[in-house]
């Protein structure tokens, strides 16, 4: 059965249409590849689904639930976990206060955590605004993981940062997947690192689903098509 289910989704910026007809598909336990040059609808479709911004179009579904006119905080409340473009942490608070800020009850506490990152555990009492970008970007995963979520977003969470970083950052979510049976939705320009997580696929192209299937069926006509630059 779907955890999470996009059919015919389109939306829009003001006037301007941003996605004509994205579909997706990910079933509980699953980790799914959002793929896509830049700006062919990868973030709006996040957006979308985590409710900060409005479908026009098609139907978003969660557990069998239809979100269309769910605000943001309930469907984070239904299990949907965001880890932003961005990071975006709360940069006076120390590394505990960002963890325990939408902290809900479930698997996930501060000792997993830091087990799962021992350097936010080193770190616990700094704000987060003395953090190098690596550690910041654990923080906004361990953040999203605090709310127990059922589906985790990772929105380009390797973007940016240094090789060694980057290894522990896709070491960390090859746990969650093989540990946890977490669903986990993940968006990154590294096909490498994406086919060692992923299960699935699915490609947008000008705010159009345009391939989905197994990761391991993603051929090099479709990648040079659709995502090389």
């Amino acid at each position: 059965m779907s955890l999470l289910k996009l059919s015919h989704v389109s939306a829009f910026y003001g006037a301007s249409q941003a996605l004509f007809d994205v579909h997706l598909d990910l079933a509980e336990g699953e980790v799914l590849a959002l793929m896509g040059r830049n700006g062919m609808g990868k973030s709006t479709t996040v957006k979308v689904i985590c409710r900060l911004m409005k479908n026009r179009g098609g139907s978003v579904m969660f557990d069998g639930r239809d979100l269309g006119s769910v605000p943001a905080h309930k469907a984070a409340r239904a299990g949907i976990g965001l880890v932003p473009e961005g990071r975006r942490c709360f940069a006076p608070l120390t590394v505990q206060e960002n963890l325990i800020a939408a902290a809900r009850p479930g698997h996930w506490d501060l000792p997993r955590v830091f087990e799962l990152f021992p350097r936010l555990g080193e770190r616990q009492g700094q704000v987060a605004s003395s953090l190098s970008g690596g550690e910041q970007q654990m923080l906004a995963i361990g953040r999203a993981l605090m709310t127990n979520p059922r589906l985790l977003i990772l929105d380009e969470a390797t973007e940016g940062l240094a090789p060694v970083i980057r290894q522990e950052i896709w070491a960390a979510i090859l746990r969650l997947k093989a540990e946890t049976g977490l669903s986990i939705l993940v968006i990154d320009k590294s096909l490498r690192e994406l086919g060692s997580v992923a299960d699935k696929g699915v490609i947008i192209e000008k705010g159009v689903s345009v391939w989905s299937g197994a990761f391991s069926a993603l051929d090099r006509d479709t990648t040079d098509r659709y995502l090389g630059v």
